[in-house]
């Protein structure tokens, strides 16, 4: 949870460091590359997550401003990531079939996510208690999607289209519908 601009400040340069240090630019932003899109969607996401932990009325103006630019992209993008789920390091590698990671998710650090993941309770009003937790450092593949209440260790590589019902230890690469445990690394 980003609740200082210390926290800002280090996520902002975690999810950085996942695009290789290299901030997109005005060339970027003509050609239309992906890369500059998705780095300011993470980037207006944490600034969200900031505004919304922080009193005062300008924090709620800076917060309002940032979120309506965050769900303008989120609608252009096809990316729905709802704040405070996902920790430092987030990486979306391309842009595609919508991804979505709903409320209820706690996501470690550098987590790099493909097109078409979903993440998020089985039920259209899903309970409080169904809770999807992520680790470190996981792969999730293109159209993978994680259902329920799943606990997913550090170092999974999940594959292509697999579906996740059930829990994943650590170091394991799994794939299949639904998702079998392949091997470990």
């Amino acid at each position: 949870m980003i609740t200082s601009r210390e926290d800002l400040n280090y996520y902002l340069n975690e999810d950085l460091k996942r695009f290789d240090n290299k901030k997109p630019t005005l060339k970027d932003r003509i050609v239309k590359n992906e890369s500059y899109f998705i780095y300011h969607y993470i980037k207006r996401l944490r600034y969200v997550e900031y505004h919304k932990n922080k009193d005062g009325f300008i924090h709620k103006l800076l917060y309002l401003y940032n979120f309506i630019i965050y769900k303008r992209l989120c609608f252009n993008l096809k990316i729905d990531i709802k704040p405070g789920n996902c920790g430092p390091g987030l990486r979306i590698m391309h842009l595609g079939s919508l991804i979505r990671i709903k409320r209820n998710c706690n996501i470690g650090k550098n987590l790099t996510l493909l097109p078409g993941v979903v993440i998020g309770n089985k039920h259209l009003y899903g309970s409080e208690n169904e809770c999807v937790s992520i680790g470190d450092n996981c792969y999730i593949g293109l159209g993978a999607k994680i259902f329920g209440a799943v606990n997913i260790g550090n170092n999974v590589t999940i594959g292509a289209n697999a579906v996740v019902t059930k829990d994943i230890p650590d170091n394991a690469i799994v794939g299949g519908i639904p998702a079998r445990i392949i091997k470990f690394k």
